[in-house]
């Protein structure tokens, strides 16, 4: 892979997905290799409500927090160029959708729903996933994201394996997305 990331770090990137593919970590881990700024929508929207997202779902409602969350994601995009990790529902709303597909590029970390289901069935702070039939409720929420999801500029394969070969095909995907891969790199792809 090239070493230039110099057309990379021009752009905000913006990784979509369901919740438990890896967004805040390959985020994480994208932004130090990249020497950008890092930002979880979550974390901020946590930050400026003073409340977990869960708290903020079961206090205003999902309508509330969808406002919320999209005003926090227009003013995290509308400065220099950062990694931005998104919550799963984000991409999914129109209006959110919008915004982010006009200020970043748009990477979709995509695994498969049993993936998924094992990395977030031992935590209690999905709001959405405070059902009985959790697993059931993240296939319901694939069959509705998915398609919405495959509007994202890049798509990248994020089921198992260790978080720096994730991180290793993420910056694939965008050199080849922004024209800056080698020959030897697109054939990696």
């Amino acid at each position: 892979m090239t070493s230039d990331f110099a057309a990379l770090r021009s752009h905000s990137i913006a990784l979509v997905g369901m919740m438990g593919v890896g967004k805040t970590t390959i985020g994480r881990r994208l932004a130090k290799k990249l020497e950008m700024e890092f930002f979880d929508s979550d974390e901020e929207i946590e930050r400026a409500s003073g409340r977990t997202v869960a708290g903020y779902f079961r206090d205003h409602g999902e309508d509330a927090f969808r406002a919320g969350e999209r005003r926090v994601i227009s003013r995290l995009l509308d400065g220099p160029p950062i990694i931005l990790a998104t919550g799963g529902g984000a991409f999914v709303q129109p209006k959110t959708q919008t915004v982010l597909r006009a200020g970043a590029t748009t990477l979709w970390l995509k695994a498969d729903r049993d993936v998924i289901f094992d990395r977030v069935k031992r935590k209690s702070t999905r709001p959405l996933l405070n059902v009985p039939n959790p697993k059931a409720k993240i296939g319901e929420l694939i069959d509705v994201r998915y398609p919405i999801y495959a509007n994202a500029d890049i798509t990248i394969d994020a089921n198992v394996g260790p978080h720096h070969r994730t991180v290793e095909r993420v910056l694939k995907g965008l050199q080849s997305h922004y024209g800056t891969c080698t020959g030897e790199d697109k054939a990696a792809l």
